[in-house]
């Protein structure tokens, strides 16, 4: 008799990153096979609560990207039904889906990070270029992942199509000071930092969608080849993001170092992911565990966690 939990793998869902999400769930189910679970895939839709009643899941793997899944709804559904699942509670991954405002709580915190503005599109009118700001700069989506709408701008021209252009599906843009350097990124598996990734786009300017999801988009080195004290410092980083913010199980941070070795907070991502390029599972591999060790150790950080609700109710 198999004593493993039954998982639901729940991907899918109506974001920007639905097929990115479907090859992360994919990934974490053919492990999930492999390891002898009984497994079952859900997509997230308006039929999830019923689909997910009749499954009825010991737990569920959180394999969704975006809106959605990484912003706190598909969280506060689960606590609501009360299954335990993979990743992060509510709260903390409502505020790490915000680049805004966790920016504002890095910078609060005297953690370093490129300096920013926030632009309202939703009401007709484009805005001009902030004289706050320099060029070039880097525009971002308030509330998407995986560098969905990102976009350098290096022009008051660029400036003006890029607002154009984003308007047209996202209402809110954060505009950050571009800083060049060397991209790196740490994942943490429960609270340890996990080695340093090198990202190198092969294609491309920097780390954008193609990037990280095409076949050949980019290279990771892990471990990087920088030296010990640099290494040490963005995992420090990398942890104290990942406690600030109140994030669970695994998590990724990124960052760009300058030549003179200043490391500056890019992003936080609260449900990194599972394809065949995603970087945690390099990082992973990089201390010997196993994609499929990777799988069931978050799994079994929330069955732990359902284990001690069940106790304390």
């Amino acid at each position: 008799m198999n004593s493993r939990p039954r998982v639901a793998v729940v991907m899918g869902g109506p974001s920007w990153e639905r097929e990115i999400s479907i090859a992360s769930g994919s990934e974490v189910m053919r492990a999930l096979v492999n390891l002898g679970y009984e497994a079952k895939s859900l997509d997230y839709d308006n039929r999830f609560v019923e689909s997910i009643r009749k499954v009825a899941p010991d737990v569920v793997f959180n394999a969704l990207h975006g809106p959605g899944g990484e912003d706190g709804q598909i969280q506060g559904v689960l606590d609501w039904l009360g299954i335990p699942y993979t990743g992060s509670a509510l709260r903390a991954s409502a505020l790490a889906m915000d680049k805004h405002l966790t920016k504002k709580l890095l910078s609060a915190e005297g953690l370093p990070t490129p300096v920013w503005d926030l632009f309202d599109l939703s009401g007709g009118t484009l805005p001009l270029l902030p004289g706050a700001l320099d060029l070039p700069l880097v525009i971002k989506p308030r509330y998407e992942g995986s560098s969905a709408g990102v976009s350098i701008v290096r022009s008051h021209e660029q400036w003006s199509a890029a607002m154009v252009e984003t308007a047209k599906e996202f209402p809110e843009v954060i505009a950050e000071e571009f800083v060049a350097g060397r991209e790196f990124s740490c994942g943490i598996l429960g609270e340890e930092a996990l080695p340093i990734a090198e990202i190198i786009p092969t294609q491309d300017e920097f780390y954008n969608f193609n990037a990280k999801y095409r076949p050949g988009g980019s290279r990771h080195l892990v471990p990087a080849p920088i030296d010990e004290d640099l290494s040490t410092r963005l995992q420090m980083l990398a942890l104290s993001v990942h406690r600030m913010i109140g994030l669970r199980d695994y998590s990724r941070t990124d960052f760009i170092v300058t030549d003179e070795g200043r490391p500056y907070i890019l992003e936080i991502n609260s449900l990194p992911g599972f394809t065949a390029t995603s970087i945690v599972p390099d990082e992973c591999r990089a201390i010997g565990m196993s994609f499929e060790n990777l799988v069931e150790r978050l799994i079994e950080f929330a069955m732990q966690r359902g284990e001690a609700q069940a106790v304390a109710g």
